[in-house]
């Protein structure tokens, strides 16, 4: 039997989670992402947060990684101001992920960033955010649709030629690329949609959600570069 490359995908942490009779703090994950991860191809192991001196090593033992979505990034953390319709901040998450990512651009370590951890990514690498943009979510909690258009050229591009329907829901984007990144699709309002770093490895974000739907092209193609030596 062929090994499945084990993907790792970061978590949220929540004061407070119900299931059966117990009320909680839990670090949780929807089950879309490890669905996603296994119909691609690979193996899911969930990422809580931990010490950011430990996550070199975590990245070690991963084939590769995925830094789901999640809330607003703390604009402090990319030198901006508090805009008010910026969500409450998870610290403890921004940190953990954002020395999750370093830790596999320096390893190779092939690397998705969905919807939140797209954003992180691009901040990893000194870029900003768009605090509030209109339009991207229907209704609180409600998953919407819109197009999304590949450029030519890159390595999304290659994985999806054409406009495609993504499920989407976020109010934040990318303002600023971060250093080395080039934007690879966008939505018709010309929001950056998905990013990517050139080069041997492995790294691309989506501002979109894929563990809401049924195209796996981007996470294929993930899980085939980790099981690749050194994810290329």
């Amino acid at each position: 039997m062929v090994s499945r490359p084990l993907i790792g995908v970061s978590t949220y942490l929540e004061k407070k989670a119900a299931w059966g009779v117990w009320e909680l703090p839990a670090a949780l994950l929807p089950a879309g992402y490890p669905r996603l991860v296994q119909s691609s191809g690979g193996l899911a192991a969930m990422v809580p947060p931990d010490d950011t001196r430990h996550a070199p090593s975590v990245v070690s033992r991963l084939d590769g990684l995925i830094v789901a979505g999640g809330p607003d990034v703390d604009p402090s953390v990319y030198g901006a101001r508090r805009d008010p319709r910026t969500g409450p901040a998870a610290e403890e998450r921004d940190a953990w992920e954002i020395a999750l990512i370093r830790a596999a651009l320096t390893s190779g370590t092939p690397l998705l960033g969905i919807c939140r951890g797209m954003q992180l990514l691009n901040v990893a690498l000194g870029g900003t955010l768009r605090q509030h943009i209109d339009g991207h979510v229907e209704a609180t909690g409600v998953f919407g649709r819109h197009t999304v258009t590949p450029v030519p050229g890159t390595r999304y591009g290659d994985l999806v030629p054409e406009p495609t329907d993504v499920p989407t829901y976020h109010h934040q984007a990318v303002e600023r690329l971060g250093s080395g990144l080039v934007a690879s699709a966008h939505a018709a309002d010309g929001t950056v949609e998905a990013v990517e770093l050139p080069g041997m490895a492995w790294v691309m974000g989506v501002q979109w959600h894929p563990e809401m739907g049924e195209d796996v092209r981007v996470t294929e193609g993930l899980v085939r570069a980790a099981g690749t030596p050194h994810g290329f």
